[in-house]
C-alpha cells in the first residue's frame, strides 16, 4: 500500500464502545484491580462517577490503533505519548482520530497528534504518535 502523508491530513476516525464484558476481559488481563472499572456501587457511591470508568490504557490503544489502521502495511508506529485527561464511561461512544503534523519524505518520519473525545467533543486523551513509512 502506497502512503502519502501530507502536514494537516485528518486520519480517518474510528469510533469505541466499551462494553462490560471487554472492560472486565481488559482490566483482567493488566491484573488491573481498581474497583471504578468493575463495581459499580463503588464507582458511583464511592467515587462519585457517573457508571464504571474505561480503564486509562484501552484509551490508549484506540489511539495506537487509529493510526496502526491508518498506516496499515505500509509502515509502523515507533513512539507513542498521551495524556488521560477526562475519564470515559463503560457504554459511552468515543471517537479516536488525528492530524499529520510533521512529514519528512526523506527518512519516512511522520508526527501526529491524536486523540480521544467523546460525544460532547471533549479531548479526553491527547497524544503524539510517531511513525516510520517503510522504504
Amino acid at each position: 500500500m502506497s502512503l502519502t502523508p501530507k502536514v494537516g491530513m485528518a486520519l480517518p476516525e474510528r469510533q469505541h464502545l466499551c462494553e462490560v464484558v471487554q472492560q472486565m476481559l481488559y482490566n483482567a488481563s493488566l491484573w488491573n484491580g481498581h474497583r471504578i472499572h468493575f463495581d459499580v456501587p463503588y464507582a458511583t457511591e464511592v467515587e462519585g462517577y457517573p457508571g464504571l470508568v474505561v480503564a486509562g490504557p484501552l484509551i490508549g490503544d484506540w489511539l495506537h490503533q487509529v493510526v496502526d489502521e491508518w498506516l496499515g502495511d505500509a509502515g509502523m508506529i515507533t513512539g507513542i505519548e498521551y495524556s488521560n485527561r477526562v475519564a470515559a464511561f463503560v457504554g459511552e461512544t468515543v471517537t479516536a482520530g488525528g492530524t499529520v503534523t510533521a512529514y519528512d519524505p526523506e527518512s519516512g518520519e511522520i508526527r501526529l497528534e491524536v486523540y480521544v473525545k467523546n460525544d460532547r467533543e471533549e479531548v479526553l486523551a491527547p497524544g503524539v504518535v510517531t511513525a516510520r513509512l517503510e522504504r
